[in-house]
């Protein structure tokens, strides 16, 4: 699935639904459920693998999307498009994995 990168999106709504998984409400009225435990790597993501901080996601109205006080944030329309970037975005975790072992 290809993104029109002229489309922008905004979450409109989130909600803890389980661990490190959260249900996005975007303005087009799409929900995305999503897992975020795969793609919490690196030093911007991995902080939020304690769940505690990680449950302490908002939502930021001015930019559209979901952010957390230590600055991590994904941009709106991946979150969108969510199963077109997921794979993606795990496959160079594990390269960048590979590289630094």
């Amino acid at each position: 699935m290809s993104t029109d990168l002229g489309v922008y999106y905004d979450v409109t709504d989130v909600e803890i639904i389980g661990s490190y998984t959260l249900r996005l409400t975007f303005d087009d009225g799409q929900k995305q459920i999503i897992n975020f435990e795969p793609v919490l790597y690196g030093p911007l993501f991995e902080p939020l693998r304690d769940l505690n901080l990680f449950n302490q996601v908002q939502l930021n109205r001015d930019t559209g999307t979901i952010e957390w006080h230590t600055g991590a944030d994904f941009n709106p329309v991946v979150l969108h498009d969510w199963p077109a970037y997921q794979d993606k975005i795990i496959a160079s975790h594990r390269q960048h994995q590979a590289i630094m072992a």
